[in-house]
């Protein structure tokens, strides 16, 4: 069984004073979801109004990003 390839969306709502409006942020959701989009985490970020959101979804093809770590040297 090959494994799964992810890709994965990050993106911050809020502002420093103000969270996200929820019909906003719920709209931005489903629209994620429709492209087959899933959230794996929502983190809020100290200090302020914002949060960060990370989804994922399946590489339909062959991997696009091929990345190495860097050197342990």
């Amino acid at each position: 069984m090959d494994p799964t390839h992810w890709e994965y969306h990050i993106q911050t709502f809020g502002s420093t004073f103000s969270s996200p409006k929820d019909d906003e942020f719920e709209a931005q959701l489903n629209e994620w979801g429709e492209e087959g989009w899933e959230v794996v985490a929502v983190t809020p970020i100290e200090g302020n109004c914002k949060v960060r959101v990370v989804a994922r979804r399946p590489l339909s093809g062959p991997v696009r990003r091929q990345r190495r770590w860097p050197d342990q040297t």
